[in-house]
């Protein structure tokens, strides 16, 4: 089957729901949106696979849940530094930002450069973004294809700064430190030393549920798992 945006738009427009709409709501997205379930969105993806020019088309419409599938179905290795650029733009909400850009940047050979940039920039969501695609990048690359120096480095800016940081980027750093206890051997015992001395990180996470975790407790599992 061929698909194209109209096709998936209304795709996406049966499959949503006003429980899921107003979840994501909650959560900072906006209208226009159907509220789609992740896993209905997993079932188009395995549908569609990879598929750049779709992406770029979906993402542009404005709508939360195309937005986010344009995330799952982009191929990062075609994508130019323009369409990240383009995308963070256009990324109002976490969601966005952190669960469809950065990892979508994290799976690209510009994630790095473009990452550090965003780190660096004065824009919560951007910093955000920034930071989730670093822990993306802990999790799932080998410790020696990242520089130990920068992690380090980044450590240190966590805990002079992070409490002074805007709400998004704060979660994020906070992440941040938990991937490197966990993912990140080689400053393990360093991201604990960081996260005891940060603390407890304040979040507004709005109308959620949601808790900012802890990130020594966190660390702490990942030191007794290795040790046993």
């Amino acid at each position: 089957m061929k698909y194209n945006v109209n096709i998936i738009m209304k795709r996406l427009e049966s499959l949503g729901t006003e429980q899921i709409k107003r979840i994501y709501i909650n959560h900072g997205a906006k209208e226009p949106l159907y509220g789609v379930k992740t896993s209905d969105l997993q079932s188009i993806v395995k549908e569609i696979r990879k598929n750049y020019e779709l992406s770029v088309k979906l993402y542009e419409t404005g709508n939360y849940d195309a937005m986010y599938l344009a995330g799952l179905i982009a191929d990062p290795e075609k994508m130019s530094k323009e369409d990240f650029t383009n995308w963070i733009e256009k990324a109002y909400c976490h969601g966005l930002s952190d669960y469809t850009v950065a990892r979508a940047l994290a799976k690209s050979n510009m994630a790095q450069e473009i990452a550090d940039e965003w780190i660096n920039s004065k824009k919560d969501l951007y910093q955000s973004a920034g930071w989730t695609c670093y822990c993306q990048l802990l999790k799932c690359k080998n410790n020696d294809k990242i520089s130990k120096e920068k992690i380090e480095q980044y450590l240190h800016n966590i805990e002079l700064n992070i409490h002074k940081r805007d709400n998004r980027a704060r979660y994020s750093m906070n992440n941040f430190v938990i991937s490197v206890g966990t993912f990140y051997k080689p400053l393990q015992q360093e991201a604990y030393e960081v996260a005891k001395n940060i603390g407890k990180i304040y979040v507004d996470m709005g109308e959620t549920s949601c808790k900012t975790p802890l990130a020594i407790k966190y660390i702490q599992k990942a030191i007794e798992k290795k040790k046993k």
